[in-house]
C-alpha cells in the first residue's frame, strides 16, 4: 500500500471523505466530505478568507452556480472549453486523445484535433484496452448543460469556474469601491466540469470547490504598494528557463521581479501570498514550488502565469493553485457581447491641457431638418475621418440610410481643453485555488507513521487551527464518577466555541490512537487523581508527552497552545512516562 492508498483508506475509515452515491454503486468524479472532512475543509476555507478577505480587504460575493448562455459565450467556454476525444471502433471505449500521445509529443495540449489524429495514425496507436482502431479526434465541451425553466428556449450551464461571477458584476463592484482602482472581489464555491476521466480521488472531480480572487488593477501601474512586505521571501521557482535546465531555482520574490522572471510586482505579490497561505494550512514547504507556464501552454491573452505545485507520493507534481495576469481579456469580451461599458475613468494626479481637432456640426441647422435623427447624424459626422470632410458635400450613413450634408454646416477647428483623466479597461490578476486538491495535499503532507511499542502509530500532524478537532476529552474509564467531571470540561470547551470531542469507547490507549489518526492535537484525560486534586492530564499528539494542569485552566491552556502563545513544556507539570 503506497502513501496515496494509506491516506485515502484513512480518510474513508475516519470520516474525512467518502465516494458519493455509494448506496447505488457510486459515480466517478464525485466525493462527499464526512464529518471530519467537512470541518477540515471549512477551516482551510476560513484561513483563505483570513488571507484574502481580511488581509487584502477584498469583497466576498456569492453568485449562482448556474449561468446563462451569454456569459459563457463571452468567456469563451462555449467555443473553447473542451478536450479532444477519440473512441475505439471495436470496444467503444472513449479516451482523451492528447493523453495517448504524451510519450510522443511533449505538449500535446497545443495541437488541434486534426493534428492529434495525424500523430495517432502515423504512430499506429490503437485502443489501449483491446487494440482496436481509434476514431477521428473530436472536441468534447466540458460544461454541464441544462435548461432554465420548462422547454429548451433558455439553455443554462453549471459554471466551470467562479470567476465569471466577478466579471459580470464588475460595474456594481466598481461602484461599491467608489469608482476607483485597484480593488478585488473573491468567491468560494462549487464549480463543475464534466471530466472525461475523473480519477485520483479528489484530485480530478466533476464537482469541486474553488476559491478565486479577481484583482482589478490599473494596466499602466503594476507596482504593488505592499510589495516590500514580501520581497525578501525566498521561493522555489521553476521558471521557463529553469524548466529547460531541469533545475528549480531558489530566490527572493524581489530578485525574481528584478530579473524579469516574474512579470511584475503585483503578480509576484500574489505568488508570495499564495505561498504563505499554503504553508499556513499545512502544505510542506519542501514539497512546494511555483512553475511558470511555458509559452505554448499559456492562454493567448495572458501576460504571465504561475502554478503552485505540490509533490505527492504517487501522483508526482500536481497543480493546486494558478496565479495569472489575465490582462483585460475577460472585461473586453463581456463588453463586446453585452455592449456595456466596463471601463474605469482614472483621474490624473494633476489635470493636463491638450490640443485636439474638434468637428462641430451646426445643430441649429441639422435639428429642424432631421429632427429625431439629427443627434445620430451629428455623432456619425464627428466619428468620420477628417479626410472625408473636405468635399463640398458630406455623405454620412446612419442605420443604413445615407444623408448628404453641406460642408458649410460642419466646422473643423483646433481647440485646447483640460483633461482630468482617461478611461481604462482594468487588467485582472487572478489567484485561483483548488480547495479539494489543497485538502488532499494537507492530508498527505500531514500523514506520518512511526513504530510505538511494537505497533505502527499513524498520526495526522495537522497544524494548530487546522485540525477538525481541537481537543478530545477522555474519561479514563466509562464510570459515572469520571464521566461527570469530563462532561463538565467538555461543555466548557463547547461554550467557548472550540471543536471538542467526547469519547468513552475502548481503552485509553485505543482512544489516543484514534485521535492521533484524525489529527487531534491535544487529549485531556480525566482520571482518579482528578477527583482528588482537580487536575487533568493533557497529552500532546506529536510527542506523546503529558502534563498535568488544573481542570479550571483547561480551556485557557488549550486555547493558548493552539494559538502558539504557550509552549507545551511550560504549560503544566510534566508527567513521568
Amino acid at each position: 500500500m503506497d502513501r496515496y492508498e494509506q491516506v485515502t483508506e484513512l480518510a474513508r475509515r475516519r470520516g474525512f471523505m467518502w465516494p458519493s452515491f455509494e448506496l447505488y454503486g457510486g459515480a466517478a468524479g464525485f466525493y462527499d466530505y464526512g464529518p471530519l472532512g467537512a470541518r477540515l475543509k471549512r477551516r482551510i476555507e476560513d484561513i483563505w478568507r483570513r488571507f484574502f478577505v481580511i488581509g487584502e480587504g477584498f469583497a466576498e460575493i456569492e453568485c449562482p452556480t448556474i449561468g446563462i448562455e451569454e456569459v459563457f459565450r463571452a468567456s469563451g467556454h462555449l467555443s473553447g472549453f473542451s478536450d479532444p476525444l477519440t473512441e475505439c471502433k471495436d470496444c467503444k471505449e472513449i479516451y482523451r486523445a492528447d493523453h495517448l500521445i504524451k510519450h510522443i509529443v511533449e505538449v500535446p495540449d497545443a495541437l488541434s484535433a486534426e493534428e492529434i489524429y495525424r500523430v495517432i495514425k502515423e504512430n499506429d496507436i490503437t485502443c489501449p484496452e483491446c487494440g482496436g482502431e481509434l476514431s477521428e479526434v473530436y472536441e468534447f465541451n466540458l460544461m454541464f448543460r441544462t435548461a432554465i425553466g420548462p422547454g429548451n428556449r433558455h439553455p443554462g450551464y453549471l459554471r466551470p469556474e467562479t470567476a465569471q461571477g466577478m466579471f459580470i458584476n464588475f460595474q456594481r463592484l466598481l461602484r461599491y469601491y467608489r469608482d476607483s482602482l485597484p480593488f478585488g472581489a473573491v468567491q468560494i464555491g462549487r464549480s463543475y466540469r464534466n471530466e472525461i476521466s475523473p480519477r485520483q480521488g479528489v484530485i480530478r472531480l466533476r464537482e469541486f470547490s474553488q476559491a478565486e480572487a479577481e484583482v482589478f488593477i490599473d494596466p499602466r501601474n503594476k507596482h504593488h504598494p505592499r510589495f516590500s512586505e514580501v520581497k525578501d521571501l525566498r521561493l522555489r521557482l521553476y521558471s521557463r528557463e529553469a524548466q529547460e535546465r531541469g533545475q528549480v531555482d531558489e530566490m527572493t520574490v524581489g530578485e525574481a521581479v528584478e530579473r524579469g522572471i516574474i512579470a511584475h510586482e503585483i503578480l509576484a505579490y500574489f505568488v508570495a501570498r499564495t505561498y504563505e497561505y499554503l504553508v499556513a494550512v499545512g502544505v510542506d514547504r519542501e514539497r512546494l514550488r511555483f512553475r511558470q507556464h511555458k509559452a505554448d501552454e499559456m492562454a493567448h491573452y495572458a501576460a504571465d502565469c504561475w502554478d503552485a505545485e505540490v509533490l505527492l507520493d504517487r501522483l508526482g507534481w500536481i497543480e493546486i493553485v494558478g496565479i495569472a495576469d489575465r490582462t483585460d481579456y475577460d472585461l473586453r469580451s463581456h463588453m463586446a457581447l453585452s455592449k456595456a461599458n466596463l471601463s474605469v475613468f482614472v483621474h490624473y494626479p494633476e489635470p493636463v491641457r491638450r490640443k485636439r481637432i474638434a468637428v462641430k456640426p451646426d445643430m441649429k441647422a441639422l435639428g429642424p431638418r432631421f429632427k429625431g435623427r439629427a443627434k445620430a447624424i451629428a455623432e456619425a459626422i464627428q466619428a468620420m475621418d477628417l479626410s472625408n470632410l473636405k468635399d463640398d458635400t458630406i455623405k454620412v450613413t446612419v442605420d443604413g440610410e445615407t444623408y448628404e450634408i453641406e460642408r458649410g454646416l460642419v466646422s473643423v477647428e483646433e481647440i485646447e481643453e483640460e483633461i482630468r483623466g482617461e478611461e481604462v479597461v482594468p487588467h485582472v490578476i487572478e489567484p485561483s485555488f483548488g480547495i479539494d486538491r489543497i485538502l488532499y495535499t494537507v492530508l498527505e503532507h500531514s500523514y506520518h507513521e512511526e513504530p510505538v511499542e511494537g505497533e505502527t502509530r499513524v498520526v495526522l500532524r495537522f497544524l494548530p487551527g487546522i485540525s477538525p478537532v481541537d481537543v478530545a476529552i477522555l474519561p479514563l474509564m466509562d464510570k459515572d464518577e469520571l464521566v461527570e467531571p469530563a462532561r463538565r470540561i467538555f461543555d466548557a470547551f463547547r461554550r467557548c466555541g472550540m471543536l471538542a470531542e467526547f469519547d468513552t469507547s475502548g481503552s485509553i490507549g485505543r482512544r489516543y490512537r484514534r485521535n492521533d489518526e484524525i489529527g487531534t492535537p491535544y487529549c485531556i484525560t480525566v482520571d482518579y487523581q482528578t477527583l482528588e486534586d482537580g487536575t487533568v492530564t493533557v497529552r500532546d499528539r506529536d510527542t506523546m508527552k503529558q502534563i498535568r494542569i488544573g481542570e479550571d485552566r483547561a480551556v485557557d491552556v488549550i486555547r493558548d497552545l493552539l494559538s502558539g502563545a504557550l509552549c507545551f513544556s511550560e504549560a503544566g507539570a510534566p508527567v513521568k512516562a
